[in-house]
């Protein structure tokens, strides 16, 4: 497992940023049953970094919080069976691990949500890397019933990292 982690601002977090990372990605890979070697990029940028990048890529002119950029197509979420014959390009020739995407998560939304929501930096960007990491795995919550099931596995993955609000 490897995660490509960029910092693109002077935000210093309290928390290991590259260890929160991995620590969110092989808990959700793990519990949605991922059987390969897996990566990751993630850019860390700030509301008009995130405001670009939303406006260039999904045509709203906003800063938001987090942006996913799944690289794998499944026919149902977490279907990683048969991955390596029908998306070989998703594995990188190299190290042979699945590619699973890129996320973009603004600073300045991390800081402001956790102020706005009572708990830690660290709870909240563990939240956006977990939200993310369920959308590289091909979960959506665009239906009530699918943002439930997103909002339950996101939980229960914090819940196992034991990061909770405070």
């Amino acid at each position: 497992m490897t995660s490509y982690v960029e910092n693109e601002t002077d935000v210093i977090f309290a928390f290991p940023v590259e260890e929160t990372v991995n620590r969110v990605m092989e808990a959700v890979l793990d519990s949605e049953g991922c059987p390969y070697e897996a990566s990751v990029s993630v850019l860390l940028t700030d509301d008009e970094g995130i405001r670009m990048f939303n406006k260039e890529y999904r045509d709203m002119d906003k800063a938001t919080d987090v942006l996913s950029f799944p690289n794998v197509s499944y026919e149902e979420p977490s279907m990683f069976e048969g991955l390596e014959d029908v998306a070989a390009d998703c594995f990188d020739p190299d190290s042979g691990e699945l590619v699973l995407g890129d996320i973009i998560i603004s600073v300045d939304k991390v800081r402001s949500q956790a102020e706005s929501y009572g708990h830690s930096e660290l709870r909240e960007f563990a939240f956006l890397v977990a939200h993310s990491m369920f959308h590289l795995c091909g979960y959506d919550h665009m239906e009530e019933e699918e943002a439930a099931v997103m909002e339950e596995k996101q939980k229960t993955i914090l819940d196992i990292l034991n990061i909770t609000r405070d």
